[in-house]
């Protein structure tokens, strides 16, 4: 059974470079590029006005731009290497936090996630070696973790909306989860050979989606390790995935420009939309707010279009 979204708006010339991240919150999305600001647009108005642009965020422009679930945390990642953290106050204006550079060089820190009170922030590395750093600001960001892995570049990484777990995805096409409590490597997951660029847990931390240049979408059983099914239908590398809030559905972006939705209890693709014909770097669902599910792309076109279900 199908699904059908309408094209709500599109927001052409969004940054000058490619959009490279989106981060919502419950009123606002952030989007991050190739270029040194980070802008701020309004989602509860419908011609998604821009509302804040922070200049100068990073000079040699931002590969990595994510939020908290709570919305008044977020956390971005330069090509110079540094990550900052901002905050939002109580009329949604951002400000910078502080800075986590550990006398980071570029590719020290990669991906980047934040957990979902905010409070901790997960990193991948070049080396292969995947941090996890409490934000406390009086004790100045400490490092509280370093996973080791066969030193292959981390691609990706995410925390698990319970705290409990991270995971990465690396060039070799090798997937881990780490026990964030014992500090251990919990799995080490096969079944992607090639280089995976995204890794999300499912909302209630109980299932892991993988994927990038296989073209293919692994689910995982996060307790077991055990691989439970694939899903395939993107014609190019899979650099994308965001689960919506209930977890019923998977929202994927590709180099091959469309954007996909699965429905995960019948393992099968229920909507499909094309997003110019440059790669789509970012694919992300808006939190719920109305009884209509709504997402946003973003890519090499530098345009960000938001679409929402057609029913409801």
């Amino acid at each position: 059974m199908s699904k059908q979204y309408l094209t709500l708006h599109t927001i052409d010339a969004a940054h000058n470079s490619d959009i490279f991240a989106l981060a919502p919150t419950k009123t606002q999305l952030l989007s991050a590029s190739g270029g040194s600001a980070i802008k701020i647009y309004n989602t509860t108005e419908a011609d998604f006005p821009l509302a804040q642009e922070l200049n100068g965020a990073h000079k040699l422009g931002i590969h990595h731009l994510v939020t908290s679930k709570d919305g008044k945390r977020a956390a971005s990642a330069g090509f110079g290497g540094e990550v900052k953290i901002w905050k939002a106050d109580e009329e949604w204006v951002w400000e910078v936090e502080g800075e986590i550079s550990d006398k980071a060089k570029p590719g020290d820190v990669w991906a980047i996630s934040l957990s979902a009170d905010g409070n901790y922030l997960a990193s991948s590395s070049i080396n292969g070696r995947i941090h996890v750093w409490s934000l406390n600001r009086s004790e100045g960001f400490p490092k509280i973790r370093e996973y080791e892995t066969k030193g292959s570049f981390g691609l990706c990484v995410d925390l698990s909306a319970d705290g409990a777990f991270t995971a990465s995805g690396h060039e070799n096409g090798s997937i881990y989860i780490f026990n964030n409590d014992t500090g251990r490597l919990a799995h080490s997951l096969a079944g992607l050979v090639h280089p995976v660029r995204s890794v999300r847990f499912s909302p209630a931390s109980k299932l892991l989606a993988a994927a990038g240049d296989a073209r293919v979408i692994a689910l995982y059983d996060v307790n077991s390790g055990e691989q439970v099914a694939n899903l395939t239908g993107h014609g190019g590398w899979i650099l994308s995935l965001d689960w919506s809030d209930t977890g019923e559905y998977l929202l994927s972006g590709s180099y091959d420009s469309k954007a996909k939705v699965w429905r995960i209890e019948t393992r099968s693709c229920v909507a499909t939309h094309s997003h110019g014909d440059r790669p789509l770097w970012a694919a992300k669902w808006l939190p719920k707010a109305t009884r209509s599910e709504m997402f946003a792309l973003a890519g090499g076109n530098q345009a960000i279009s938001f679409y929402r279900e057609a029913a409801g």
